[in-house]
């Protein structure tokens, strides 16, 4: 079962869609977190939402308890949840991306896609991963190929993943391929 995190976007219900094609899903409000269900849970998805990671304490503490024990996938802020609770700074960044398309490119760091194979994303975002950023573990895997900015993430050793993009988006060509690359990975 995937349980998703709700932290009260509009595109929780199409995110929940998406991922309900590969599994059954349950979601929940931020603020009503089904214990019992989020520990039958096989993986955890952190949905997009308004606002910044440090306003969402208690889907910090669910990743904490749960990293390396379930696969975990952010998308936009739950990506953004997830590196800062990995000592990333989230920034405000210039340009706004709110219902834009974008061209990414795949780093030589992805474990799952093929090097420089490009994918067309929807994007919804003014926040952004400040780098550099080190880890030993999260690797950035998809870059925006006009700024260079960090779209995507891979901790395969945790079993994590995160997009700044939406994959569940009509702007994002091949998300479910994405979605389904992702819920199919054995942590090594």
């Amino acid at each position: 079962m995937i349980y998703i995190i709700d932290h009260q976007d509009s595109f929780t219900w199409n995110v929940v869609h998406q991922f309900s094609k590969f599994d059954k899903v349950y979601c929940s409000n931020y603020y009503e977190i089904d214990e019992k269900r989020i520990n039958q849970s096989d993986t955890i998805v952190f949905s997009p939402g308004p606002g910044s990671p440090k306003d969402y304490p208690l889907t910090s503490r669910i990743y904490k308890k749960f990293k390396g024990k379930k696969k975990i996938i952010g998308v936009c802020l739950g990506y953004q949840l997830i590196l800062f609770c990995e000592n990333g700074k989230i920034i405000q960044q210039k340009k706004i991306y709110h219902g834009y398309q974008s061209k990414i490119k795949i780093t030589s760091k992805s474990n799952l896609f093929k090097k420089n194979k490009i994918f067309h994303v929807g994007r919804y975002h003014s926040l952004k991963l400040h780098e550099p950023y080190k880890s030993e573990n999260i690797k950035i895997t998809m870059r925006c190929y006009k700024t260079n900015v960090a779209m995507a993430f891979e901790d395969i050793k945790n079993d994590i993943y995160g997009f700044q993009f939406h994959p569940e988006s009509f702007l994002t060509k091949n998300g479910d391929f994405i979605i389904k690359k992702i819920l199919s990975t054995k942590r090594s």
